[in-house]
């Protein structure tokens, strides 16, 4: 298993991953409930530079020259920079005003979204890939990580808190309840 920054080669098994943690906010975005709409708007942004979901913002897990995870993250003070872009996008190309919670803000690395092959899941790759995170980003670098974890999804935030994460807060994103968690 290798975890690398991604490349622009990435883009489609990145959106196929992220959009397994979005599926329901990209609907949101979009203004619809159509995967095959969903992923290509992601398939769009992931191989767009510039972009909060940018590959140029991600992390991928390889495995025999597959990839097989990827997360989304970056620095929060840059969100409405990183934001504009998705936004224009949306405009354009859905006709919808966008316009959502910001998720993050300045003074933490936020994780966007992640997500992890189905067939692949339950063997450690995501904590594998979190923990890199964690040694890349707090122990190395000194910076703070940040996650929104849905109220819904009490095994996500386990595994968070089990790498170390706390609640810090509590944040709405496109009306869903999450709890915000960090760490340092």
């Amino acid at each position: 298993m290798v975890i690398r920054k991604a490349t622009k080669t990435d883009s489609e098994a990145i959106a196929r991953y992220l959009l397994l943690a979005m599926e329901d906010i990209v609907f949101e975005f979009i203004g619809e409930r159509n995967a095959e709409k969903a992923m290509s708007f992601m398939q769009h942004l992931t191989g767009t530079e510039n972009n909060q979901y940018s590959y140029q913002n991600c992390w991928v897990v390889e495995e025999e020259g597959e990839v097989i995870a990827a997360v989304t993250l970056y620095d929060g003070g840059q969100l409405e920079v990183l934001r504009a872009p998705v936004a224009q996008y949306i405009e354009q190309e859905y006709n919808r005003p966008f316009n959502p919670e910001n998720e993050t803000q300045a003074g933490e690395f936020y994780v966007d979204s992640f997500g992890v092959d189905p067939g692949q899941q339950g063997k450690g790759i995501g904590s594998a890939l979190l923990q890199f995170l964690i040694d890349e980003y707090v122990h190395k670098n000194g910076q703070k990580l940040g996650l929104l974890v849905d109220k819904e999804n009490p095994g996500a935030k386990k595994l968070y808190l089990k790498l170390g994460f706390q609640v810090v807060g509590e944040k709405t994103l496109v009306g869903k309840q999450m709890e915000h968690l960090q760490v340092k």
